[in-house]
């Protein structure tokens, strides 16, 4: 996918709502998508389709696009007094003021060092190396189970998928699947470590995932409901 061409503030029925176009040189068709992360529309056009082939798709299903964006959950910025969920459990954002340490966990709070001009990255940072080292361990025990060795691992900040296998054996995950439950990332790590060994999602994929992970039916139920909230949070 390209970089964003433009990204505007279009009225949908009644109220602005932000548009991203991209152009991307893989699309065959002009789509629509809802983005959860920065609550708005992605309008995707293939190298010929021009901006107004990508607003008539935005009018013709303007209704649907209004509802979706209406059922977002708020957004959680990680400022001061928020309240945000680490492996499932609340966590409340305090200051630090000139304690070294940049951030940490303790007794269910979230400290961080340094001014609020720092706080918000300082808080990503620390997400993302807890969510690399725990999805790094789950990746390395499920593996050893499975007989299998991934390339790398990395973890990224994915907006439609929250684990993905590379044809070369690397693995990327989500950071923040660090915000949801254990049982969710243990499903998570356990559906792509299965697909090192097969590349598809056939009977014996998810024979050796139901093997890898018993967390499959309550896992995917827990993302479809909380899902959209978790790219709302940071």
């Amino acid at each position: 996918m390209m970089p964003a061409m433009s990204t505007e503030l279009l009225p949908v029925q009644g109220a602005l709502a932000r548009v991203e176009f991209r152009r991307s040189a893989r699309a065959r068709k002009v789509s629509l998508r809802i983005d959860p992360a920065q609550g708005g529309v992605v309008i995707t056009l293939p190298p010929r389709a021009s901006r107004r082939a990508g607003l008539s798709l935005l009018q013709t299903h303007e209704a649907w696009v209004a509802e979706k964006l209406a059922e977002l959950p708020g957004a959680i910025p990680f400022v001061s007094g928020a309240v945000i969920p680490i492996n499932g459990e609340p966590h409340v954002i305090v200051p630090a003021g000139s304690r070294p340490g940049g951030a940490w966990i303790e007794d269910g709070k979230i400290f961080v060092s340094g001014g609020q001009e720092f706080l918000a990255r300082r808080v990503t940072d620390h997400l993302r190396r807890l969510a690399r080292q725990r999805l790094t361990a789950l990746t390395a025990e499920k593996a050893k189970q499975a007989g299998v060795a991934p390339k790398s691992v990395r973890v990224k900040d994915t907006k439609t998928r929250w684990g993905s296998c590379a044809p070369d054996g690397t693995l990327a995950f989500c950071w923040r699947l660090i915000l949801a439950p254990e049982f969710v990332q243990d499903y998570v790590v356990g559906h792509e470590v299965a697909h090192l060994r097969h590349m598809n999602h056939g009977r014996n994929f998810w024979a050796l995932t139901e093997n890898l992970t018993s967390h499959r039916s309550a896992a995917t139920a827990w993302l479809s409901v909380n899902g959209q909230a978790l790219l709302r949070i940071g």
